[in-house]
């Protein structure tokens, strides 16, 4: 006998199911906060790398392996939650609740090769930009709250204050559908 799906057999019992994102950023040279955001594969919503914990790793842990694989970034990630938001996720045969808990990520490097590269498109935007074009006004208020506090500059500067190289001619910009120059 098969074990059921962990995810759809949570969605019976009433409770949103969770997933974990990163909210990758990088200061501009005038010290304010950018933000990378994505498409999602399916839908090219506009969204930040997020996705299901990964058993025995810390939340902060599982949205870090989250953000390289979906989005190529590595950097300092911050292991305090921002904030959660709620999302409907579309799943086989239904839309689930799902509740995310967001966690800062200051990019240190963006690499040219990462495992979906091929299936999203991506750019940097200011925090304000960014928290326009998402759908969730929950992770939009996350954005503006974080980008207006003087917690990315404290993570940043953990990081030696060194600023990410752009790999524009490695990714698409959202909306573009071509390599940017």
């Amino acid at each position: 006998m098969t074990k059921p799906n962990r995810n759809k057999r949570r969605v019976t019992d009433g409770r949103p199911l969770g997933q974990v994102a990163a909210l990758p950023f990088r200061l501009n040279a005038d010290g304010a906060v950018e933000v990378l955001v994505m498409t999602s594969r399916e839908t090219q919503r506009v969204i930040i790398p997020k996705g299901w914990p990964i058993r025995n790793r810390k939340d902060w842990k599982s949205a870090e392996i989250e953000a390289r694989q979906e989005a190529g970034v590595v950097g300092d990630m911050g292991r305090k939650r921002l904030g959660q938001y709620l999302y409907w996720k579309r799943l086989e045969t239904h839309f689930a609740l799902v509740k995310v808990g967001v966690y800062p990520l200051a990019v240190r490097r963006q690499l040219a090769d990462w495992p979906e590269r091929h299936e999203r498109a991506q750019i940097w935007l200011s925090a304000e930009d960014a928290a326009l074009l998402v759908d969730e006004p929950e992770l939009g208020a996350i954005i503006l709250d974080y980008a207006q506090s003087r917690a990315p500059h404290l993570l940043a500067r953990s990081n030696g204050g060194r600023r990410v190289a752009s790999t524009a001619s490695s990714r698409e910009e959202i909306g573009q559908g071509q390599a940017a120059p």
